[in-house]
This record gives C-alpha cells, sequence and structure tokens, in this order.
C-alpha cells in the first residue's frame, strides 16, 4: 500500500508539472515550432546534468549503505529499524537545503549570464548564510525532538532509545549537509557540477565509510558508529566546498558563462541571428 501510494504521488506531481507547464503564459510566449535543432548540443547538457545526477546518487547510496550495515549488527531488527525512522527525518530535513540550491542554482546561472559577477557572489553567500541558520534550528530540532520523532513511528521500547541516542548526531549530520547541498546548487549554476560529485565522493566513501566501519565495528558503537561516520563525511564534505565557493573567481565564471552561451549569437543557416529575429 506504501508503495502504491507513493507511486500514485510521484504520477500525480508529474501530471501537475506537465499542466503548469502547458498552461503558462511564459511557456507559451517563448515556445517556438519543432525544430531538429532541438536534438543539437545535448553533449553540453548531458555534461552537466549527468555529474549533478552522480553526485546526488553518491550521497543518498550513503544513506542505502548504512541500511545494509546496520543489518549486519548484533541487534539487526531493532537497528534497522532505527535506522528507517533517522532516514526519514534526514527525508524531511532534505527538502529544505534542497530547495535552497535549486534556486540558488538558477539565480548564479541568471547573474553569471547576464555578467553580473558580483551579484553571483552576494546570492551564494546570502544562500549560504540561511544554510548554516536552517543547519543550527534543525540541530536544536533534533535535540529538543529526540525522544519524541520516533514514537511517532513506533512504540517498541528498543527502537525508540537507539533514535533518541542517534538524533542528536543526525542534527549534527544536517548541520553540515544544509550548507553542502546549498553550495551544491552555486557549483551547478556556475557549470561545476563536476567538482561537487568529486567532492561527495572522497568525502563518503574514502573517508565517510572508513569512519563508520572503525566507529562501528572496531569501537562496538554500533549504530551511532554508523552515523559518526555520516558526520564526518558531511563535515568533510562541507568545509570542502564552502572553501571552493569561497576561492571562487566570479568574473571568470561569467566569463566561461558566456563562452557556453556563445552559440546564441551565432548565425543560423539563412545568415540571420536568432536573436535579431523579428517577433
Amino acid at each position: 500500500g506504501i508503495a502504491i501510494a507513493v507511486s500514485i504521488t510521484d504520477l500525480i506531481i508529474l501530471a501537475v508539472l506537465v499542466l503548469c507547464i502547458y498552461f503558462s503564459r511564459t511557456c507559451r510566449e517563448s515556445w517556438q515550432a519543432w525544430s531538429l535543432k532541438c536534438f543539437k548540443e545535448w553533449s553540453t547538457i548531458l555534461w552537466l546534468a549527468i555529474p549533478s545526477c552522480i553526485s546526488v546518487c553518491l550521497e543518498w547510496w550513503w544513506y542505502e549503505l548504512m541500511i545494509v550495515l546496520a543489518g549486519v549488527l548484533p541487534n539487526a531488527a531493532d537497528a534497522v529499524s532505527a535506522m528507517g525512522v533517522l532516514i526519514q527525518a534526514t527525508a524531511l530535513i532534505y527538502i529544505f537545503p534542497s530547495s535552497l540550491g535549486l534556486a540558488l542554482s538558477a539565480r548564479v546561472g541568471n547573474e553569471l549570464g547576464a555578467s553580473r559577477p558580483e551579484h553571483a557572489r552576494a546570492t551564494s553567500l546570502v544562500a549560504l548564510a540561511c544554510a548554516v541558520a536552517t543547519g543550527l534550528i534543525v540541530m536544536l530540532c533534533t535535540i529538543v525532538m529526540r525522544t519524541v520523532w520516533g514514537r511517532f513511528f513506533t512504540k517498541d521500547g528498543a527502537i525508540l532509545v537507539l533514535t533518541a541516542a542517534a538524533l542528536p548526531v543526525v542534527g549534527l549530520c544536517e548541520l553540515g549537509n544544509c550548507p553542502q547541498t546549498t553550495v551544491c546548487g552555486a557549483l551547478r549554476g556556475s557549470a561545476r557540477p563536476t567538482l561537487g560529485a568529486n567532492i561527495n565522493l572522497v568525502a563518503f566513501y574514502f573517508v565517510g565509510l572508513p569512519v563508520a566501519g572503525i566507529m562501528c565495528f572496531k569501537i562496538r558503537m554500533g549504530l551511532l558508529g554508523l552515523w559518526m561516520g555520516l558526520l564526518a563525511a558531511q563535515g568533510v564534505c562541507a568545509v570542502v566546498m564552502v572553501v571552493m565557493l569561497m576561492r571562487t573567481d566570479w568574473a571568470e565564471e561569467a566569463r566561461k558563462a558566456r563562452e557556453l552561451t556563445a552559440n546564441r549569437e551565432e548565425p543560423d543557416d539563412d545568415g540571420e541571428n536568432s536573436d535579431q529575429r523579428p517577433k
């Protein structure tokens, strides 16, 4: 029943998006006739899209891996159940930095495309400040609600104990995840998604995974050790991404954005620029 409900929800979201596009005044005004040009320049799109997809997958696969590792623990049934409750918390929290990152990506791309590098920089810093504030609020909420959150899902005492012990660590993870996810938006907006994917790969699988293994199985911290590994990964990821953001040469990124959009100024087959045609 749950799987069917999720599938129906996704289909409804898709239908609503299609209807919004179909009835959107902006889309109608910008629509032109079908053309074979729709099938050109796909390499540029894929060059941006694939690393962005990989970056998100690397992070979410880590959560799936934690569920698998929780199943190896002596109290596997309770650990897996508690992990599910905790991951639901992270999924709910992820909505906020993800939305901020998507908005930042669009805004940074627009500012760089309009040759306003200082605006892109200022927007990124404001978004980063909002992300840090969000992370602090989330961390406080997880501490306050550590004995309450699990009760929304179960009454099992063992699961509630595990959830209450790990939830403050989840809050610390989100303190790093909120800025990290938001800065990823700035990297996408400045056409640098590969950088974000590489940082996620190193942070989660070359730092977080070994730390999780040591904490969980060597030091015998159990479920809490897995989240300590995620905390290490999120911390490294956030620090590196913020450093990369601060070191960004926005004027150079604006120049690259002009190069990426230079094909708009190229003449068509009839020798006329597409932007100069009469409406």
